[in-house]
């Protein structure tokens, strides 16, 4: 007996599924044509003498072209911001006081690894979290920073971080993150550890809250506990409850264990957040939150291509983890170049060379010839730390 009332349904449901197959691929067209029109324009850098991240260093000194005055460079020591070194005759010398020594000690390893290559010369190293020049401060002063935005004139160089001084996290860390080639290496066995088809499906988020920027994140993953994982550790501002949203603070993980996860969350701290470089190395997918801030590495990293870009106010972070979640593959291609520019492009010659190049050059801008200041300290190499 012919049933025409169920064919009429059976084609009914079929004509609904291709709607919604055909809605599902409108939804997300236009992220797809984001990453495509990115990866078109796409030029990888040249990674010959680390030039890779040259034009950060020429942008930076820019402001300087016209030459650094003597008076210009006393001012800027006067200011006391920074901690200030001299390079006469390949020996380093430091005034004697540094707010952070462990961080002073970091700048120092990379400046006596290439001091033998190194003309006379001076510079303010500022080693507090925050630049100090903002754009509308004249004279314009010569002082290194590790981050910054585009408010501020600071020279970036690479933060002490790449050899010790990071930030210490109690009890997985504390003596710092560690030194970068150990944590390459550390992370890199984890990565292998959990290939992408072993990864949780989810975003991964563990940090204090050092800004409310993040808290839309946490109620996320309180309301759709399978979407994201994430939650407040405590930090040393923590008083209560109350800095971790009404909740105990979580147990903090180690970096090498964030591995086990699709997408993994970075967020800014006080200024840049040392945790970045990292994460790419577990071949994981960078959800990297805001553009404000940046290091020396950053402007080679492009959205879309190495990284997911989220808005700062996180409104459209629920979106994009529902399309990586449905387009597993396309995810599974930004995670992989991601991966593979850190490793190929942020080594720790890359960060020596970058410190060479960056010293060298600014030297040239000095429109004298520094005098060792007899009170000052000759810093001299000290023997290497190899504990994570």
């Amino acid at each position: 007996m012919e049933r025409p009332w169920l064919w009429s349904f059976v084609i009914l449901l079929q004509v609904c599924d291709l709607n919604s197959v055909d809605a599902a691929g409108k939804q997300w067209q236009k992220i797809r044509e984001k990453i495509s029109e990115a990866i078109k324009g796409y030029i990888p850098c040249n990674p010959v003498n680390c030039s890779c991240h040259l034009s950060v260093l020429q942008d930076d000194l820019q402001p300087f072209k016209g030459g650094v005055s003597e008076t210009v460079m006393a001012a800027a020591v006067q200011k006391g911001v920074g901690t200030h070194y001299q390079v006469i005759g390949h020996k380093l010398y430091r005034e004697h006081s540094c707010m952070f020594p462990a961080r002073c000690s970091g700048v120092e390893h990379f400046i006596l690894e290439v001091i033998d290559r190194l003309p006379d010369l001076e510079v303010v190293v500022n080693v507090r979290d925050y630049p100090q020049v903002p754009n509308w401060a004249k004279p314009t002063l010569p002082i290194f920073s590790f981050s910054k935005t585009s408010d501020y004139k600071d020279i970036m160089y690479p933060a002490w971080t790449f050899w010790e001084g990071g930030p210490a996290v109690w009890p997985i860390y504390p003596t710092g993150l560690g030194r970068w080639d150990l944590m390459r290496d550390d992370m890199t066995k984890s990565a292998a550890q959990w290939p992408w088809h072993k990864k949780e499906s989810k975003g991964f988020f563990r940090g204090s809250r050092t800004s409310s920027e993040r808290d839309p994140l946490i109620l996320l993953s309180r309301e759709d506990p399978e979407l994201v994982d994430a939650e407040y550790t405590k930090n040393q501002a923590w008083k209560s409850e109350r800095d971790t949203l009404g909740r105990p603070p979580a147990k903090e993980i180690p970096l090498v264990n964030h591995c086990k996860y699709k997408y993994l969350f970075n967020f800014r701290g006080v200024a840049a957040s040392f945790r970045f470089k990292h994460l790419f190395l577990c071949g994981s997918l960078v959800f990297h939150v805001g553009d404000e801030w940046q290091e020396f590495f950053y402007p080679q990293l492009k959205p879309w291509v190495h990284y997911i870009p989220v808005q700062q106010d996180l409104s459209d972070v629920r979106e994009l983890l529902q399309f990586v979640r449905e387009n597993d593959a396309v995810a599974q291609e930004i995670a992989a170049r991601g991966k593979e520019f850190i490793l190929e492009h942020l080594r720790m010659e890359d960060v020596s060379c970058y410190w060479e190049r960056l010293l060298r050059e600014f030297s040239q801008l000095l429109t004298y010839k520094p005098k060792r200041k007899s009170n000052y300290n000759e810093i001299v190499l000290k023997s290497s730390r190899t504990e994570l």
